[in-house]
Protein backbone atom coordinates (compact mmCIF):
# COMPACT_ATOMS: atom_id res chain seq x y z
CA UNK A 1 0.00 0.00 0.00
CA UNK A 2 1.34 3.16 -0.92
CA UNK A 3 2.24 6.66 0.61
CA UNK A 4 -0.37 9.74 -0.12
CA UNK A 5 2.26 12.50 -0.47
CA UNK A 6 1.15 16.06 -0.63
CA UNK A 7 2.52 18.31 -3.52
CA UNK A 8 3.29 22.07 -2.57
CA UNK A 9 3.77 25.05 -4.88
CA UNK A 10 7.82 25.19 -4.68
CA UNK A 11 10.10 28.24 -4.78
CA UNK A 12 8.91 30.64 -7.81
CA UNK A 13 10.79 33.49 -6.91
CA UNK A 14 9.47 37.06 -5.96
CA UNK A 15 6.27 36.11 -7.43
CA UNK A 16 2.64 35.64 -5.83
CA UNK A 17 -0.58 34.89 -6.94
CA UNK A 18 0.47 33.55 -10.35
CA UNK A 19 -2.27 32.27 -12.69
CA UNK A 20 -2.94 28.43 -12.96
CA UNK A 21 -2.93 28.07 -16.99
CA UNK A 22 -3.21 24.36 -17.76
CA UNK A 23 -3.44 21.82 -15.58
CA UNK A 24 -1.59 18.94 -16.55
CA UNK A 25 -2.58 15.67 -14.76
CA UNK A 26 -6.04 14.52 -13.67
CA UNK A 27 -6.86 12.63 -10.40
CA UNK A 28 -5.94 8.60 -11.50
CA UNK A 29 -3.41 9.52 -13.49
CA UNK A 30 0.13 7.71 -13.45
CA UNK A 31 2.89 10.32 -13.36
CA UNK A 32 6.66 9.67 -13.39
CA UNK A 33 9.49 11.74 -11.30
CA UNK A 34 10.00 15.25 -13.12
CA UNK A 35 6.86 14.86 -14.67
CA UNK A 36 5.17 18.16 -15.57
CA UNK A 37 1.73 18.93 -13.18
CA UNK A 38 0.42 22.68 -14.00
CA UNK A 39 2.12 25.32 -16.41
CA UNK A 40 1.76 29.03 -14.16
CA UNK A 41 1.83 32.11 -15.85
CA UNK A 42 3.15 35.42 -14.76
CA UNK A 43 3.76 38.76 -15.85
CA UNK A 44 5.46 37.65 -19.44
CA UNK A 45 6.86 34.61 -18.07
CA UNK A 46 5.45 30.93 -17.75
CA UNK A 47 6.64 27.67 -16.62
CA UNK A 48 6.00 24.48 -15.83
CA UNK A 49 6.01 22.75 -12.04
CA UNK A 50 7.29 19.44 -12.22
CA UNK A 51 6.41 16.32 -10.00
CA UNK A 52 8.97 15.73 -7.00
CA UNK A 53 7.92 11.82 -7.02
CA UNK A 54 6.03 9.04 -9.07
CA UNK A 55 2.99 7.87 -8.54
CA UNK A 56 -1.00 7.93 -9.00
CA UNK A 57 -2.63 11.53 -8.71
CA UNK A 58 -5.29 11.02 -5.66
CA UNK A 59 -6.69 14.49 -6.08
CA UNK A 60 -6.25 17.95 -7.16
CA UNK A 61 -6.34 20.69 -5.04
CA UNK A 62 -6.61 23.67 -8.21
CA UNK A 63 -8.63 24.62 -10.49
CA UNK A 64 -8.00 26.24 -14.18
CA UNK A 65 -7.71 30.42 -13.24
CA UNK A 66 -6.92 30.04 -9.22
CA UNK A 67 -3.65 32.62 -7.86
CA UNK A 68 -1.14 30.55 -6.11
CA UNK A 69 1.37 31.30 -4.53
CA UNK A 70 4.83 29.12 -3.07
CA UNK A 71 3.88 26.90 -0.39
CA UNK A 72 -0.06 26.12 -1.56
CA UNK A 73 -1.22 22.54 -2.27
CA UNK A 74 -1.36 21.17 -5.91
CA UNK A 75 -2.47 17.75 -5.48
CA UNK A 76 -1.68 14.71 -3.46
CA UNK A 77 0.01 11.61 -4.87
CA UNK A 78 -0.26 8.04 -3.78
CA UNK A 79 3.15 7.26 -4.17
CA UNK A 80 5.69 3.84 -3.83
CA UNK A 81 7.07 4.10 0.10
CA UNK A 82 10.38 3.16 -1.14
CA UNK A 83 10.46 5.43 -3.86
CA UNK A 84 9.71 8.33 -1.36
CA UNK A 85 12.13 7.16 1.10
CA UNK A 86 14.98 6.89 -1.21
CA UNK A 87 13.93 10.48 -2.54
CA UNK A 88 13.54 11.91 1.02
CA UNK A 89 16.54 14.57 2.02
CA UNK A 90 18.38 12.19 4.93
CA UNK A 91 19.10 13.88 8.74
CA UNK A 92 23.24 13.16 9.46
CA UNK A 93 22.32 14.57 12.52
CA UNK A 94 23.50 12.04 15.24
CA UNK A 95 21.51 13.98 18.02
CA UNK A 96 18.33 12.79 17.53
CA UNK A 97 17.01 8.86 16.68
CA UNK A 98 15.32 9.02 13.34
CA UNK A 99 11.91 8.68 13.54
CA UNK A 100 10.05 5.31 12.75
CA UNK A 101 8.20 4.61 8.94
CA UNK A 102 4.73 6.56 8.16
CA UNK A 103 2.35 3.95 8.34
CA UNK A 104 0.41 3.59 5.19
CA UNK A 105 -2.49 6.15 6.07
CA UNK A 106 -0.15 8.56 6.91
CA UNK A 107 0.42 11.81 4.54
CA UNK A 108 3.56 12.86 3.75
CA UNK A 109 3.86 16.37 2.98
CA UNK A 110 6.57 17.90 -0.11
CA UNK A 111 7.66 20.66 -2.52
CA UNK A 112 7.59 20.66 -5.54
CA UNK A 113 11.12 21.15 -6.80
CA UNK A 114 11.37 24.43 -8.39
CA UNK A 115 10.63 24.62 -12.68
CA UNK A 116 13.94 24.38 -14.28
CA UNK A 117 14.41 28.14 -16.06
CA UNK A 118 13.69 29.63 -12.92
CA UNK A 119 16.55 30.53 -10.87
CA UNK A 120 16.78 32.20 -7.75
CA UNK A 121 18.86 35.35 -7.16
CA UNK A 122 21.27 35.75 -4.67
CA UNK A 123 19.57 38.58 -3.94
CA UNK A 124 17.04 41.38 -5.57
CA UNK A 125 18.73 43.72 -7.99
CA UNK A 126 18.16 47.43 -7.94
CA UNK A 127 17.05 47.55 -11.05
CA UNK A 128 14.28 44.87 -10.15
CA UNK A 129 12.37 47.00 -8.58
CA UNK A 130 9.66 49.40 -10.23
CA UNK A 131 9.79 52.65 -8.53
CA UNK A 132 6.78 53.02 -6.16
CA UNK A 133 6.06 57.29 -7.57
CA UNK A 134 3.00 59.13 -7.29
CA UNK A 135 1.48 58.45 -10.52
CA UNK A 136 1.41 61.86 -13.30
CA UNK A 137 -2.11 61.53 -14.37
CA UNK A 138 -3.83 62.59 -10.97
CA UNK A 139 -2.63 64.36 -7.89
CA UNK A 140 -4.26 62.93 -4.85
CA UNK A 141 -2.85 65.97 -2.93
CA UNK A 142 -5.77 67.96 -4.44
CA UNK A 143 -8.66 65.39 -3.35
CA UNK A 144 -10.59 66.38 -0.03
CA UNK A 145 -9.07 63.80 2.74
CA UNK A 146 -10.31 60.60 1.86
CA UNK A 147 -8.64 57.17 2.37
CA UNK A 148 -9.05 54.22 -0.20
CA UNK A 149 -9.08 50.85 1.58
CA UNK A 150 -7.28 49.19 0.00
CA UNK A 151 -4.19 46.85 1.11
CA UNK A 152 -0.46 47.93 0.49
CA UNK A 153 0.45 45.13 -2.20
CA UNK A 154 -3.03 46.67 -4.02
CA UNK A 155 -1.78 50.10 -3.57
CA UNK A 156 1.56 49.86 -5.30
CA UNK A 157 -0.42 47.53 -8.14
CA UNK A 158 -2.54 50.84 -8.51
CA UNK A 159 0.86 52.93 -8.33
CA UNK A 160 2.56 51.32 -11.22
CA UNK A 161 -0.17 51.46 -13.59
CA UNK A 162 -0.91 55.18 -12.92
CA UNK A 163 -4.38 54.70 -11.40
CA UNK A 164 -6.00 56.61 -8.54
CA UNK A 165 -7.59 54.68 -6.29
CA UNK A 166 -9.85 57.40 -5.47
CA UNK A 167 -11.73 56.73 -8.68
CA UNK A 168 -12.09 52.99 -8.24
CA UNK A 169 -15.12 50.95 -6.79
CA UNK A 170 -14.03 48.85 -4.63
CA UNK A 171 -16.03 44.94 -4.55
CA UNK A 172 -14.53 43.55 -1.70
CA UNK A 173 -15.56 43.31 2.13
CA UNK A 174 -16.67 47.08 3.22
CA UNK A 175 -16.46 48.43 -0.03
CA UNK A 176 -12.23 47.12 -0.26
CA UNK A 177 -10.57 47.86 -3.24
CA UNK A 178 -9.31 44.57 -4.59
CA UNK A 179 -6.44 44.19 -7.13
CA UNK A 180 -9.50 42.80 -9.80
CA UNK A 181 -11.41 46.04 -9.15
CA UNK A 182 -8.09 47.65 -10.40
CA UNK A 183 -7.86 45.99 -13.23
CA UNK A 184 -11.35 46.05 -13.83
CA UNK A 185 -10.74 50.38 -14.14
CA UNK A 186 -8.36 50.07 -16.20
CA UNK A 187 -10.13 48.06 -19.09
CA UNK A 188 -12.97 49.94 -18.98
CA UNK A 189 -11.01 52.84 -19.04
CA UNK A 190 -9.16 51.97 -22.32
CA UNK A 191 -11.90 50.27 -23.95
CA UNK A 192 -13.87 53.73 -23.09
CA UNK A 193 -16.94 51.79 -21.63
CA UNK A 194 -16.06 53.51 -18.22
CA UNK A 195 -17.10 56.67 -16.56
CA UNK A 196 -14.31 59.79 -17.59
CA UNK A 197 -12.00 60.44 -14.42
CA UNK A 198 -13.02 63.24 -12.59
CA UNK A 199 -10.94 66.71 -12.80
CA UNK A 200 -9.14 66.33 -9.98
CA UNK A 201 -5.95 68.30 -10.39
CA UNK A 202 -3.97 69.74 -12.85
CA UNK A 203 -3.72 66.63 -14.73
CA UNK A 204 -6.24 64.09 -17.06
CA UNK A 205 -5.88 61.95 -18.99
CA UNK A 206 -8.80 62.40 -21.77
CA UNK A 207 -10.82 59.41 -22.92
CA UNK A 208 -10.64 58.03 -26.06
CA UNK A 209 -14.16 58.35 -27.89
CA UNK A 210 -16.05 55.00 -28.51
CA UNK A 211 -16.72 54.02 -31.87
CA UNK A 212 -19.16 51.56 -33.10
CA UNK A 213 -16.66 50.18 -36.57
CA UNK A 214 -19.24 47.97 -37.83
CA UNK A 215 -21.11 50.79 -39.15
CA UNK A 216 -18.63 51.27 -41.34
CA UNK A 217 -18.15 47.40 -42.76
CA UNK A 218 -17.49 44.38 -42.14
CA UNK A 219 -15.18 43.95 -38.62
CA UNK A 220 -13.30 40.54 -36.83
CA UNK A 221 -12.56 41.29 -32.94
CA UNK A 222 -9.75 39.26 -31.00
CA UNK A 223 -8.44 39.52 -28.05
CA UNK A 224 -4.89 40.91 -27.25
CA UNK A 225 -2.46 37.92 -26.06
CA UNK A 226 -1.34 38.38 -22.65
CA UNK A 227 1.78 39.74 -23.12
CA UNK A 228 0.62 42.37 -25.05
CA UNK A 229 -2.22 43.13 -22.21
CA UNK A 230 0.55 43.88 -19.93
CA UNK A 231 3.38 45.01 -21.97
CA UNK A 232 0.88 48.03 -23.10
CA UNK A 233 0.12 48.75 -19.38
CA UNK A 234 4.38 48.89 -18.98
CA UNK A 235 4.99 50.92 -22.05
CA UNK A 236 2.01 53.13 -21.45
CA UNK A 237 3.11 53.83 -18.07
CA UNK A 238 6.70 54.43 -19.12
CA UNK A 239 5.84 56.77 -22.25
CA UNK A 240 3.64 59.05 -19.50
CA UNK A 241 5.99 59.30 -16.59
CA UNK A 242 9.31 59.70 -18.69
CA UNK A 243 10.18 62.72 -20.56
CA UNK A 244 11.26 61.11 -23.68
CA UNK A 245 14.03 62.62 -26.16
CA UNK A 246 15.45 60.69 -28.83
CA UNK A 247 19.09 61.44 -30.15
CA UNK A 248 19.99 59.78 -33.77
CA UNK A 249 23.30 59.12 -34.88
CA UNK A 250 25.09 56.59 -37.43
CA UNK A 251 27.74 54.14 -36.66
CA UNK A 252 30.29 53.30 -39.77
CA UNK A 253 30.77 49.07 -38.56
CA UNK A 254 32.52 48.45 -42.29
CA UNK A 255 35.50 46.70 -40.67
CA UNK A 256 33.00 45.17 -37.78
CA UNK A 257 31.08 43.40 -40.05
CA UNK A 258 33.72 41.98 -41.95
CA UNK A 259 35.19 40.71 -39.26
CA UNK A 260 32.15 38.77 -38.07
CA UNK A 261 31.78 37.40 -41.42
CA UNK A 262 35.10 36.17 -41.34
CA UNK A 263 34.26 34.85 -37.76
CA UNK A 264 31.12 33.33 -38.79
CA UNK A 265 32.42 29.73 -40.26
CA UNK A 266 34.46 29.15 -36.93
CA UNK A 267 32.10 30.01 -34.77
CA UNK A 268 29.32 27.82 -37.06
CA UNK A 269 31.96 24.97 -36.08
CA UNK A 270 31.12 25.16 -32.27
CA UNK A 271 27.38 25.88 -33.22
CA UNK A 272 26.97 28.74 -32.44
CA UNK A 273 25.60 31.18 -34.71
CA UNK A 274 27.38 34.68 -34.61
CA UNK A 275 25.08 37.70 -34.71
CA UNK A 276 26.06 41.23 -34.62
CA UNK A 277 23.87 41.82 -31.79
CA UNK A 278 26.54 40.44 -29.26
CA UNK A 279 29.20 42.68 -30.66
CA UNK A 280 26.56 45.47 -30.22
CA UNK A 281 26.03 44.55 -26.42
CA UNK A 282 29.86 44.60 -26.21
CA UNK A 283 30.07 48.40 -27.13
CA UNK A 284 26.83 49.08 -25.39
CA UNK A 285 29.21 47.90 -22.01
CA UNK A 286 32.06 50.14 -23.35
CA UNK A 287 29.98 53.45 -23.43
CA UNK A 288 27.79 52.66 -19.98
CA UNK A 289 31.49 52.09 -18.83
CA UNK A 290 32.53 55.62 -19.72
CA UNK A 291 29.07 56.92 -19.26
CA UNK A 292 27.89 56.20 -15.93
CA UNK A 293 24.55 57.59 -15.75
CA UNK A 294 22.86 55.62 -18.36
CA UNK A 295 23.38 52.69 -16.21
CA UNK A 296 21.63 54.20 -12.96
CA UNK A 297 17.90 54.77 -12.36
CA UNK A 298 16.12 57.35 -10.02
CA UNK A 299 15.33 56.84 -6.78
CA UNK A 300 11.36 56.13 -5.73
CA UNK A 301 11.27 59.93 -4.62
CA UNK A 302 13.19 61.03 -7.58
CA UNK A 303 16.09 62.83 -5.37
CA UNK A 304 18.78 60.56 -6.14
CA UNK A 305 20.47 58.85 -8.72
CA UNK A 306 21.22 54.86 -7.71
CA UNK A 307 24.43 54.11 -10.01
CA UNK A 308 24.71 50.23 -10.85
CA UNK A 309 27.97 48.30 -10.91
CA UNK A 310 26.99 45.53 -12.86
CA UNK A 311 26.30 45.85 -17.07
CA UNK A 312 22.47 43.69 -17.61
CA UNK A 313 21.58 44.04 -21.22
CA UNK A 314 18.13 43.57 -22.28
CA UNK A 315 17.49 42.58 -25.63
CA UNK A 316 13.54 42.84 -27.29
CA UNK A 317 12.90 39.63 -28.64
CA UNK A 318 9.76 39.37 -30.99
CA UNK A 319 7.61 36.52 -30.69
CA UNK A 320 4.11 34.85 -32.03
CA UNK A 321 2.74 36.36 -28.65
CA UNK A 322 4.19 39.84 -28.36
CA UNK A 323 7.24 41.63 -27.67
CA UNK A 324 9.50 41.10 -24.71
CA UNK A 325 12.82 41.65 -23.08
CA UNK A 326 14.59 38.96 -21.65
CA UNK A 327 18.56 40.46 -19.73
CA UNK A 328 21.84 38.95 -19.99
CA UNK A 329 23.36 38.90 -17.08
CA UNK A 330 27.12 40.49 -16.94
CA UNK A 331 27.49 41.24 -20.44
CA UNK A 332 31.04 42.76 -19.41
CA UNK A 333 32.07 39.56 -17.92
CA UNK A 334 31.58 37.65 -21.48
CA UNK A 335 33.02 36.95 -24.58
CA UNK A 336 31.06 37.54 -28.03
CA UNK A 337 30.91 33.74 -28.58
CA UNK A 338 29.55 33.31 -25.29
CA UNK A 339 26.50 36.22 -25.76
CA UNK A 340 26.25 34.70 -28.99
CA UNK A 341 25.27 30.72 -27.72
CA UNK A 342 22.87 32.54 -24.71
CA UNK A 343 21.07 34.84 -27.14
CA UNK A 344 20.35 32.00 -29.19
CA UNK A 345 19.04 30.23 -26.45
CA UNK A 346 17.10 32.84 -24.09
CA UNK A 347 15.48 34.12 -27.83
CA UNK A 348 14.55 30.12 -28.25
CA UNK A 349 12.39 29.74 -24.78
CA UNK A 350 11.24 33.40 -25.52
CA UNK A 351 9.73 32.57 -28.73
CA UNK A 352 8.60 29.44 -26.93
CA UNK A 353 6.61 31.25 -23.56
CA UNK A 354 8.60 29.70 -21.27
CA UNK A 355 11.13 32.52 -20.17
CA UNK A 356 11.19 32.41 -16.38
CA UNK A 357 10.85 35.18 -13.84
CA UNK A 358 14.45 35.79 -13.30
CA UNK A 359 15.06 36.16 -17.18
CA UNK A 360 13.39 39.38 -17.04
CA UNK A 361 14.22 41.13 -14.20
CA UNK A 362 18.25 43.07 -13.31
CA UNK A 363 17.82 44.85 -16.44
CA UNK A 364 20.00 48.43 -16.81
CA UNK A 365 20.06 49.07 -20.52
CA UNK A 366 17.52 47.94 -23.02
CA UNK A 367 18.35 46.94 -26.75
CA UNK A 368 15.94 46.96 -29.55
CA UNK A 369 16.89 45.83 -33.20
CA UNK A 370 15.00 45.70 -36.09
CA UNK A 371 17.95 45.49 -38.56
CA UNK A 372 16.25 42.26 -39.72
CA UNK A 373 13.79 43.77 -40.97
CA UNK A 374 13.74 47.43 -42.37
CA UNK A 375 13.52 51.02 -41.57
CA UNK A 376 16.09 54.05 -41.20
CA UNK A 377 15.17 54.86 -37.38
CA UNK A 378 12.60 55.07 -34.93
CA UNK A 379 11.74 56.37 -31.73
CA UNK A 380 12.04 53.02 -28.90
CA UNK A 381 10.11 53.61 -25.38
CA UNK A 382 12.54 53.48 -22.66
CA UNK A 383 11.70 50.34 -20.36
CA UNK A 384 11.66 52.33 -16.96
CA UNK A 385 13.30 52.13 -14.10
CA UNK A 386 15.81 52.29 -17.54
CA UNK A 387 16.49 55.56 -18.41
CA UNK A 388 17.61 54.88 -21.73
CA UNK A 389 17.35 52.25 -25.11
CA UNK A 390 19.03 52.08 -28.14
CA UNK A 391 17.26 51.52 -31.27
CA UNK A 392 19.48 49.93 -34.18
CA UNK A 393 17.73 50.00 -37.60
CA UNK A 394 19.06 48.34 -40.87
CA UNK A 395 22.36 48.85 -42.36
CA UNK A 396 23.11 50.52 -45.34
CA UNK A 397 26.22 50.94 -47.79
CA UNK A 398 26.84 54.87 -48.14
CA UNK A 399 29.19 56.90 -49.97
CA UNK A 400 31.21 58.46 -46.79
CA UNK A 401 34.12 61.37 -47.67
CA UNK A 402 37.02 60.57 -46.54
CA UNK A 403 38.50 64.23 -46.96
CA UNK A 404 39.59 63.05 -50.39
CA UNK A 405 37.26 61.28 -51.97
CA UNK A 406 34.08 59.71 -51.35
CA UNK A 407 34.15 55.73 -50.07
CA UNK A 408 31.61 52.72 -49.76
CA UNK A 409 31.06 53.04 -45.94
CA UNK A 410 28.23 50.44 -44.35
CA UNK A 411 26.68 52.72 -42.12
CA UNK A 412 24.23 51.31 -38.86
CA UNK A 413 21.59 54.09 -37.90
CA UNK A 414 21.08 54.42 -34.02
CA UNK A 415 17.70 55.61 -31.92
CA UNK A 416 19.34 56.44 -28.64
CA UNK A 417 15.99 57.34 -26.03
CA UNK A 418 16.65 59.09 -23.00
CA UNK A 419 14.85 60.01 -19.92
CA UNK A 420 15.69 63.33 -19.93
CA UNK A 421 15.35 64.16 -15.74
CA UNK A 422 18.31 62.45 -16.24
CA UNK A 423 20.29 62.39 -19.35
CA UNK A 424 20.71 65.87 -20.90
CA UNK A 425 21.05 66.27 -24.83
CA UNK A 426 24.85 66.49 -24.54
CA UNK A 427 25.24 63.48 -22.45
CA UNK A 428 22.99 61.77 -25.40
CA UNK A 429 25.38 63.26 -28.43
CA UNK A 430 28.31 62.15 -26.45
CA UNK A 431 26.87 58.22 -25.81
CA UNK A 432 26.38 58.18 -29.54
CA UNK A 433 29.59 59.13 -30.66
CA UNK A 434 31.46 57.07 -28.18
CA UNK A 435 29.46 54.05 -29.00
CA UNK A 436 29.73 54.43 -33.04
CA UNK A 437 33.33 54.99 -31.90
CA UNK A 438 33.57 51.54 -30.52
CA UNK A 439 31.78 50.09 -33.33
CA UNK A 440 34.29 51.14 -36.01
CA UNK A 441 37.02 49.92 -34.49
CA UNK A 442 36.20 47.56 -31.84
CA UNK A 443 39.85 46.89 -30.51
CA UNK A 444 39.43 49.90 -28.68
CA UNK A 445 37.44 47.80 -25.94
CA UNK A 446 40.72 46.51 -24.87
CA UNK A 447 42.57 49.45 -24.18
Amino acid sequence: MGTETKVFVPDIGDFAGVEVIEILVSAGDQIDVEQSLVTLESDKATMEIPSPSAGQVKSVAINLGDKISEGDLLLVLETDTAAVTEAAPVDETPAKKAPPSPAAEEVEEVQAPAPAPAKKDAERLPGDKVPQQPPVLVRPSDVPERNPHASPSVRRFARELGVDLLLVKGSGHKERILKEDVQRFVKQTLAGGGAAPQAIGAFKLPAIPEVDFARFGEVEEKPLSRIKKISGSHLSACWLNVPHVTQFDEADITELEAFRQEQKANAAQQEIRLTFMPFLMKACVGALQALPDFNSSLTPDQESLVYKKYFHIGVAVDTPNGLVVPVIKDVDKKGVYELASELAEVSGRAREGKLAPADLQGGCFSISSLGGIGGTAFTPIVNAPEVAILGVSRSSMKPIWDGAEFQPRLMLPLSLSYDHRVIDGAQAARFTSYLAELLSDIRKLLL
